[in-house]
């Protein structure tokens, strides 16, 4: 079969593998449509493992499946990584911090022809795709699903004023969420595109984040690693206020202490989604309530990906690209 293998966000090589062979309890998925990921592009933290198969934002048709629970043919999203749901951290809600949850995976990764899927992600993060959403928007699932967790973390509701950090994909369906939750949105970036998709995405104020900004937040989502932005964060950020690190720069960054202290300011971080997440972000892409399909803007082929990486890399007028194998 064919798989795209990363070695750098300039070196992805389309080589053979043989067919992955599935145990008791597993299915193999023919992968439909495999979304880039912000984090993808991250060479910095990607080139670690490389090279490697990347692509966690995968759907696909079941095209042989050794489980009682899924059947040849079936439609499904499956998530790449899963909760043990027996750990102290899973038995108090926190599944994103599970080990089992941060070392598992599917074989070898979304940006291949087929995909192995483990058992326990077999159980656990795999869903039945409804017939009226397309293994495309299907590739939202997992990101619409990490918005709803951070969110949820840091308690966004009515009444807030959320400024929302960069407006690429994560900060879309942050403002999306964070609308759908009566909050007042503010959204910044640097590219005159995403603001204008920001401010059609239903942010109540969109701003070049080369700007001085006028604001008091009661709570940022930061979704830029631009150092600038992180330090600009700390200037809009109001008492008894949370930044969210829903990206990350790569580097640290310096915390005002004395700010932080006398304005009894919180920093917390979200990583992946859990479950319970994956099965409301599923929902809300049913039933309409958070439409994902606008913001699909490119597809490419697998033997494409690289340009697919390109484009994504600009961010010029590009949102979410997908591959479909």
């Amino acid at each position: 079969m064919k798989t795209a293998v990363y070695y750098n966000n300039n070196d992805i090589r389309i080589e053979d593998r043989p067919e992955p062979e599935i145990k008791d309890g597993e299915i193999l998925v023919k992968v439909k449509a495999s979304g880039i990921c912000g984090t993808d592009l991250m060479e910095w933290y990607r080139i670690k493992k490389a090279p490697r198969v990347l692509g966690h934002e995968m759907t696909g048709e079941i095209a042989e499946s050794r489980s009682d629970k899924f059947k040849i043919g079936q439609r499904v999203f499956v998530s790449h990584h899963v909760p043990c749901n027996e750990c102290k951290y899973c038995l108090a809600g926190n599944h994103t911090a599970c080990e089992t949850l941060h070392k598992g995976n599917y074989d070898p990764g979304g940006f291949s022809e087929l995909v192995r899927v483990p058992k326990i992600n077999v159980e656990e993060g795999t869903y039945i795709l409804p017939g009226n959403v397309s293994y495309e928007e299907g590739t939202m699932v997992e990101p619409l699903a990490c918005v709803l967790r951070a969110q949820r973390i840091i308690g966004v509701r009515g009444g807030q004023t959320v400024l929302i950090m960069g407006s690429g994909i994560s900060g879309l369906l942050n403002i999306r969420v964070a609308k759908l939750k009566k909050a007042k949105v503010i959204a910044t970036d640097v590219v005159g595109y995403r603001l204008n998709r920001a401010k059609d995405y239903g942010a109540d104020e969109v701003y070049n984040a080369g700007e001085e900004l006028k604001i008091k937040a009661d709570r940022i989502i930061m979704c830029t690693g631009a150092m600038p932005a992180f330090e600009a964060a700390f200037r809009y950020i109001d008492r008894k206020g949370v930044i969210m690190l829903f990206a990350i720069p790569n580097k640290n960054i310096s915390i005002p202490v004395e700010d932080f202290w006398r304005n009894e300011l919180s920093i917390v971080s979200s990583y992946g989604a859990a479950p319970v997440d994956l099965e409301e972000a599923l929902e809300l892409i049913k039933s309409g309530k958070i439409n994902v399909k606008d913001m699909i803007t490119h597809k490419v082929g697998l033997e494409d990906i690289q340009k697919g990486f390109k484009i994504a890399g600009e961010a010029k007028d590009s949102l979410k690209v997908v591959v479909v194998p």
